[in-house]
């Protein structure tokens, strides 16, 4: 609690003042209902909420702003409430990855521009995450992420059934006659059952925990199923602890360090993590002057096995995942192993290790111990370099066929993912297991946004065939929820003349997994020549965000960020206009 009598706080530069600027602030404040002691200096807490019908996974975090704002009146501060776009890739289209960089620019902006000392972050949905953790660390002022958490498993027929994963096996099903259109829409309602976001090992689970591993969410709090009522109290308690962070003066900055960012990655790793993050991370260490590049996730992780046994990886879900002991448990596991910094702070103001002193693992299904992992370490995301990719391309071992990270085959070229789709269920379509298939103009500027479109489903005649995977390659992203063989990332990008711009039908495709090798066994002089007959695309945009975003948009290795918002300009009180 307060004690009413500071003046030096940053929201005081508002509530504080003297003459006609104080009054104006004051009083149009209390048309609300806030009585004059609310002013007294106590520290002005902002919830930046991304809720939107919009947007389904955030829908519900209206309720969950209640629970932030019980916590900062019972600490003693003034909550006040603001919403943020909400960027849902249920929804949006082309796709929400094009909107991250401008909900991280107005979630910044919001922040400096009103009278806060310290913010709480609710997001749900993939994109929101990594947008609002952009957005705070480049104001840095004190700021904790809650997140909207997973919706309750899924149910279909007695099994459980994953949203985002089940997708792709239930359009593969329906495209093979095992399941009926009838049984698919039915199927539906199943898997997403309640209020939250994916319970898979998506993207949004991912940057739920990896926004807990760095330090900026409190500990436990990445798990609890969005309807639980515990995920209420946790927002309760970050209310609570918020107002103690700014008395603290516990700024992002002093959390997202280098070694947070590193545990980050190797928490990645071994909770068998989407591939988005790759490029999330690199986004956030960005904004707070932190180099993290992108052999520091094939790096880091070489010794990191895969613990949490979730799909698309795995068997279970989040649900699951919660009650064997949630990311506590995880960080505890490599701590043991000596995989982790236990010293980092973290929004809690105690350290990692000091966090998870006291972490119980419920059972050795889900998360598997660091002796018995689900899968052995190597197994994560791997950082592909060659003459396809001299920038570097990802892709996801542990959701990969094991026969296929050795691969030579001749290209199929698909110049959009549109392309391949109008095709895809010919009978006669020229393509067979060997075949690599490769889909460009994907990539940050091509699409433009770099959607989630690399993991396109197999040929019809493929699948019925019994063919269960191929090797895929493009510069686009794929879903945190889906699997198979996929290449993704490959940068630079075709759009801007990257060599999978100059690759035809026919030539043959090396992937080498183990020793990080995608390579076009083409001679670089046929390379060359090809390079001086390409011709740029044409521009498609003249204004707007869209040509703003075309304009300004960082390759996927740089985290496709935009170049102007790296670093960050901090919380200076903005001029009054009063």
């Amino acid at each position: 609690m307060t004690d009413g009598t500071r003046t030096d706080r940053r929201s005081q530069a508002w509530f504080g003042a003297q003459g006609r600027s104080g009054m104006v602030y004051r009083s149009w404040m209390r048309n609300q209902g806030f009585g004059h002691e609310v002013f007294d200096g106590r520290p002005v807490i902002g919830i930046a909420t991304s809720a939107s019908e919009l947007a389904p996974c955030n829908a519900h975090l209206t309720r969950v702003a209640e629970a932030v704002k019980r916590g900062v009146w019972q600490a003693g501060g003034l909550p006040l409430q603001f919403p943020t776009m909400a960027t849902g890739e249920t929804l949006m289209r082309p796709t929400a990855m094009l909107y991250r960089n401008l909900m991280a620019m107005e979630v910044e902006e919001l922040i400096r521009a009103n009278p806060l000392d310290g913010v709480v972050l609710l997001s749900g949905c993939d994109k929101t995450t990594p947008a609002m953790l952009m957005g705070a660390a480049s104001v840095d002022l004190p700021a904790v992420m809650v997140t909207g958490g997973p919706m309750l498993n899924g149910k279909y027929r007695g099994q459980d059934v994953g949203s985002g994963t089940h997708v792709w096996k239930f359009e593969e099903d329906l495209k093979t006659g095992r399941m009926t259109e009838e049984e698919c829409f039915f199927a539906e309602g199943c898997m997403a059952r309640s209020n939250g976001h994916c319970m898979t090992m998506g993207t949004a689970s991912t940057m739920a925990c990896l926004a807990e591993a760095l330090g900026m969410q409190l500990p436990g709090s990445a798990a609890w199923p969005a309807v639980d009522s515990r995920r209420m109290e946790t927002a309760q308690e970050a209310g609570r602890r918020i107002v103690g962070m700014v008395e603290e003066e516990l700024r992002p900055s002093r959390i997202l360090t280098r070694e947070a960012f590193e545990n980050a990655v190797r928490v990645n790793a071994a909770i068998g993590g989407s591939t988005n993050a790759v490029i999330h991370l690199i986004a956030i260490a960005g904004r707070v002057g932190v180099e993290l590049g992108l052999d520091d996730f094939d790096e880091l992780v070489r010794a990191v096995p895969t613990l949490v046994n979730l799909m698309p990886s795995g068997t279970y879900l989040m649900e699951d995942f919660c009650y064997a002991g949630g990311l506590p448990a995880v960080l505890a596991e490599l701590l043991a192993g000596e995989l982790l910094h236990g010293g980092p702070v973290t929004v809690t103001g105690r350290t990692v290790a000091e966090n998870t002193a006291h972490a119980e693992r419920f059972g050795s299904d889900v998360i598997t111990p660091l002796g018995a992992p689900f899968q052995p370490a190597g197994t994560g995301i791997a950082v592909l370099r060659g003459n396809l990719c001299p920038d570097g391309a990802v892709i996801k071992q542990s959701a990969a066929s094991p026969h296929l990270l050795t691969h030579r085959g001749p290209a199929r070229v698909f110049d959009s993912p549109e392309a391949y789709h109008e095709v895809a269920d010919d009978p006669d379509l020229d393509i067979d297991e060997n075949t690599v298939v490769v889909i460009r103009n994907a990539g940050p500027k091509g699409y433009p946004g770099m959607p989630e479109v690399s993991n396109v489903p197999l040929p019809a005649k493929l699948l019925k065939a019994g063919v269960t995977d191929m090797v895929r390659v493009c510069d686009g992203r794929m879903s945190g929820t889906g699997y198979g063989t996929v290449v993704l990332h490959v940068a630079p990008e075709a759009a801007v003349g990257g060599p999978l711009a100059l690759v035809r039908d026919g030539d043959p495709v090396v992937l080498d997994v183990p020793n990080r090798i995608l390579r076009l066994d083409v001679d670089d002089t046929e390379l060359a020549q090809r390079r001086e007959a390409l011709t740029p695309p044409a521009e498609r945009y003249s204004g707007g965000y869209t040509w703003l975003y075309t304009q300004n948009v960082e390759q996927a290795d740089r985290g496709a960020d935009f170049g102007f918002l790296r670093g960050g300009r901090g919380h200076e009180v903005p001029r009054d206009s009063h």
